[in-house]
């Protein structure tokens, strides 16, 4: 398991987003060399925890529980044929293109170690936006990201540091529960009676799908057999 792409990306004008700058970061770019990475800080204040990299709309995207998004070579790599056409390493706006790891099984709140240093820790997937369909033009593109259920991962930064292309990924803690970023996803679009089931992850989730599972739970309560 390792990191196969560091990606930044430059603010640019767009006419598909619904940022009041009218401004994206999402064509995000491999940079050489190593990148540093550090907590950004509270929501809709900081923005990217990857240095050099623009976040335009700080509602929704950046802050200390969205500060890093990983997304898996294997996963672009499923995308190309269905698409016809290849994806690039930060083709999907990842900060991190990873080899070797299943994302989709990373347990919310599991930590990983990249590199000497840093320590990063999985609070969700990425919820699809207007500005990722207008990026890919892809027709019906939300519904068809939704239905795969593999989001990718946004990331936490627990331990400052560097890191660059190749250094490897170490899975160093798993939390005593069992939702996965693909199972939190599911729950918060397509699967809402299973939203009460992943509260047991709330002191790791990144806060707009703690706050949709806790809002549904305080409404409607655990359902029987959930």
């Amino acid at each position: 398991m390792k990191i196969l792409s560091v990606n930044v990306g430059s603010a640019k004008p767009v006419a598909f987003t619904d940022a009041a700058s009218g401004m994206t970061g999402i064509d995000k770019q491999p940079v050489e060399g190593p990148v540093r990475v550090s907590a950004p800080g509270r929501p809709g204040v900081g923005a990217s925890g990857v240095a050099g990299d623009a976040v335009c709309d700080l509602r929704s995207h950046g802050g200390d529980d969205r500060a890093v998004y990983a997304f898996a070579r294997e996963d672009l790599d499923s995308w190309e044929p269905e698409l016809g056409r290849p994806l690039a390493n930060g083709g999907f706006g990842e900060n991190l293109t990873t080899l070797g790891i299943d994302l989709r099984e990373a347990l919310v709140g599991e930590r990983w170690r990249i590199g000497p240093k840093v320590v990063l820790e999985v609070t969700g997937g990425r919820i699809p936006c207007r500005t990722f369909a207008g990026w890919l033009g892809e027709k019906g593109w939300l519904r068809r990201f939704t239905q795969a259920a593999s989001p990718g991962a946004m990331l936490r930064v627990v331990e400052p540091g560097e890191l660059g292309v190749g250094d490897p990924i170490e899975v160093m803690y798993r939390p005593d529960h069992d939702v996965t970023v693909s199972r939190l996803f599911r729950a918060v679009t397509t699967d809402r009676e299973a939203l009460p089931s992943v509260l047991v992850a709330a002191p790791w989730m990144e806060r707009e799908q703690l706050r949709i599972a806790r809002s549904y739970t305080a409404k409607y309560g655990k359902r029987p057999g959930r």
